[in-house]
Formats: structure tokens, sequence, C-alpha cells
């Protein structure tokens, strides 16, 4: 068992990848993951059915014209277009790009309840501003060797081969409970002996 006992999803720190760019706007939570896939009450195996109407055909052959079937973009990055993640309020669509292998949707803009899901499952969802989105689809197109470093703890996403840095917002709770790989339960089990402790002092001084 790790240091970490409360934990179930992994700890997020720094990320240098490669990525895979997906330059559509307004993609839905039913094209992330379609409504016909929603039985499972678990996280895992989400990640098979991910973008499935766009990955496969009718009869099961994978699409060649879709990015997640072109060997040559890879990555646990995610650069999409903005406003990703509107329509439904559906978490699956967390699970499933998580499940995949994403750590990390890069985009100008997300529904705010998409937003909130993948906070809640260790997917970082990263906003930047649109011209900053441009030049990183850019910078992959030119060359889909491009590496992507997101350093949670600095709030920073860098694109090395470009010198470019860039900060990002994210609130504080959240980021406290992805650094270590926290749900809302484990946080507040983290916090029992300081729970313990202030519970014991107004006890004496009460």
């Amino acid at each position: 068992m790790s240091d970490n006992i409360f934990n179930i999803m992994e700890k997020f720190t720094t990320i240098q990848s490669t990525a895979v760019p997906l330059q559509i706007e307004d993609i839905d939570t039913d094209q992330i993951i379609p409504a016909r896939f929603l039985k499972a009450t678990t996280r895992e195996g989400f990640g098979e059915n991910l973008f499935r109407d766009w990955r496969y055909n009718d009869n099961q052959t994978p699409k060649a014209d879709f990015i997640l079937n072109d060997t040559t973009y890879s990555g646990t990055i995610l650069v999409v277009g903005k406003n990703f993640g509107c329509g439904s309020s559906r978490e699956h669509a967390a699970w499933a790009l998580y499940d995949y292998g994403f750590r990390v949707v890069v985009s100008s803009f997300f529904a705010d309840i998409f937003k909130n899901n993948a906070l809640n499952n260790g997917l970082l969802p990263l906003v930047v501003k649109e011209s900053v989105l441009a030049a990183i689809f850019t910078a992959i197109k030119e060359d889909p060797k491009t590496l992507l470093i997101v350093d949670l703890q600095q709030q920073t996403i860098e694109v090395p081969s470009k010198n470019m840095v860039e900060t990002f917002e994210i609130n504080s709770y959240k980021k406290t409970c992805m650094l270590n790989g926290y749900e809302d339960i484990d946080y507040l089990l983290s916090l029992k002996e300081e729970i313990a402790a202030f519970e014991e002092q107004h006890l004496i001084t009460g």
C-alpha cells in the first residue's frame, strides 16, 4: 500500500507528454461517450468506447481519418476546441477520457459541469486563451512529437520547442485533491487528526 492510504486516483504532479489534437468545437458529452454505453456503474472500461461513433464504422472497423486512430499522434494530453464537454451532465464522459489514458484536456473553454466532473475524477481541464490554444494546435501539427509540460503545482503549461509558458487557474481545493489523488471523502479523512485536535482543544477550553 502506498503512503497515501486514501488514494484511489493517481496523484497528479507534472506531466510531460506529446498530445493528441482534436480541433473541433462544441464537442458534447454524447460524442465523448454515447448514451448506449452508460449502463456500467464503475469507472473502468469506458475508454474502449471513447468517441465511439467517431472512432468506428458501423461494421466496427476503425475510421482511418479520426485522430485517435492516427498513430502519428499519441500522448496523455488531449487538445480540443472551445466549449468542450457541453450537453448532458454525465460523469461518464470524464471516466471515458481518464480510462482511455488522458490526464489533461486543454481547451479555451469547458462546460461547467464537465469541468467539475473532470476535476472530481483526476482529469485536469486546463483552460488557456484562444490565441494560446491556436498556437498549441499549430505546434503539434507542425511536429507531432512536440512535448507539452503541465506542472500542476506551479500551474503552468509549457511548450519548450516554442519557448512558450502559460499559467492557468484552478480551484485551490481541487488542486490539493489532484496533487494527493484525493476524492472529496479522502480529503476529509486526511484531516481527521487536525479535526480531532481541534475538537479536543475546544473541549479543554470550553
